[in-house]
């Protein structure tokens, strides 16, 4: 028998939940999220944390597609991306809506 390969639903679900996996990029989300734009040194001000360690988590964000940068020199400016960011709600609402199996704790039954 041999192994199934993952879904691209499933390969999707994955990559935002692990982009949303660290508290820093939850507070970069929010932050962003009631803006139509951000500068990154408003974002920087905003986090308790280093210039380096924000970018790399904007970096994550931006590779999972939940966010878009633009370069307007000598800034960078952020925003949600909408369309993926609608496809991590649906996808992410639909895993955590599946039914749990009726039967007893499978843990109890050792």
């Amino acid at each position: 028998m041999t192994k199934r390969e993952y879904t691209d639903l499933q390969e999707k679900t994955a990559r935002f939940a692990k982009a949303l996996g660290h508290p820093a990029r939850i507070a970069i989300l929010e932050f962003l999220a009631g803006r139509d734009t951000c500068y990154f040194g408003a974002i920087h001000e905003e986090l308790p944390i280093a210039k380096a360690t924000v970018s790399q988590h904007l970096k994550e964000l931006k590779a999972a597609g939940l966010i878009q940068g633009e370069v307007e020199l000598p800034k960078v400016k952020y925003c949600i991306n909408k369309e993926n960011w609608e496809l991590a709600r649906h996808l992410l609402l639909d895993f955590l809506s599946h039914p749990l199996s009726k039967s007893p704790d499978c843990c109890d039954q050792v």
